[in-house]
């Protein structure tokens, strides 16, 4: 596998009249499969939270618009492991919408794991090693 993929429904409010999808949804349609992917491979994140004391924090985001998603458009997106380092992962996001197969919008995001302190601060930290090798098999072919 290279890659995970998962469909949503454009939600109402999500995007205007035009179908230009609002970009805090855009960020939110790749955190919400995210955290999806995170469950799937055996480490969901209110457990990390919760049990761990450690998440993935957003470090940095960047997307752009590139087509329209109306209201009820089934759009697919993919999440891609682009680079995994001692304490970030980096992930190529692409959406689709399946209705016209026009893209939809594109981005980078890289997440940093971290520790929860006692005071609530964060503190970066290694990323485990069977959270490493689960998200391997995410990786872009050839990297």
């Amino acid at each position: 596998m290279s890659a995970y993929t998962q469909e949503l429904t454009v939600n109402w409010g999500e995007s205007d009249p035009f179908g230009l999808v609002y970009y805090a949804r855009e960020v939110a349609w790749f955190n919400e499969i995210e955290h999806e992917l995170f469950r799937r491979i055996g480490h969901p994140i209110n457990r990390m939270i919760t049990k761990d004391r450690s998440a993935f924090v957003m470090g940095e985001i960047q997307f752009r618009f590139v087509g329209p998603a109306a209201y009820g458009d089934r759009v697919q997106c993919t999440l891609t492991l682009l680079e995994i380092r001692e304490k970030t992962v980096h992930w190529h996001c692409n959406a689709v919408n399946l209705r016209n197969g026009q893209q939809v919008t594109e981005g980078k995001a890289t997440r940093v794991f971290a520790k929860i302190l006692e005071d609530g601060n964060l503190e970066s930290q290694v990323i485990p090693d069977e959270i490493r090798e689960a998200l391997s098999q995410f990786k872009a072919n050839g990297n």
